[in-house]
């Protein structure tokens, strides 16, 4: 399969995970051993998606070896910041990553998409901030605000791995 066919498929699953993405309420209760109740809230007001997907993130790194407590909370809350943007604004997302940024500028003409757009594009540095106001410790906030281009070469190249994987 060439690359651009692996795209596609990496896409279609993550579509098909957003549109059927559940946390059940064991999988939530388990959090209370090692968040914070402003941590709670802030996984709480994330997108099902991205819970899930925050969720798998960990189930991720902690199957590669990762029991450092800052390093799965940044796989948990690293998409905070995307809010509760929709499907459709992450595919013209995903397709402008794809084939350029000119689908974001004409994406971001639709009604609701712009600001939409704007939280994709700035989702890591949103998503740190939104952790530091939820009281992470700061080597969790860099590792979200890096989770594109991570500075961590250990940690943050797994934070990275393991949110593409998943």
């Amino acid at each position: 399969m060439d690359s651009s066919a692996s795209w596609w498929a990496s896409k279609v699953r993550q579509f098909r995970s957003h549109l059927g993405a559940q946390v059940a309420p064991e999988e939530r209760a388990e959090l209370a051993g090692w968040l914070t109740p402003a941590q709670e809230d802030l996984f709480d007001g994330m997108h099902v998606a991205d819970r899930r997907h925050g969720l798998d993130v960990v189930a991720t790194l902690r199957a590669a070896g990762v029991v450092d407590p800052e390093v799965l909370l940044a796989g948990l809350l690293h998409d905070a910041g995307k809010g509760r943007t929709g499907v459709w604004p992450r595919v013209a997302y995903s397709l402008g990553q794809a084939y350029g940024r000119w689908i974001w500028s004409v994406a971001g003409m639709l009604p609701g998409f712009g600001p939409a757009m704007r939280r994709l594009r700035d989702h890591a540095e949103l998503s740190a901030v939104l952790a530091a106001q939820a009281g992470c410790p700061s080597r969790t906030i860099e590792l979200i605000r890096h989770q594109e281009a991570p500075v961590d070469p250990v940690h943050g190249m797994l934070l990275l791995q393991a949110d593409e994987a998943n």
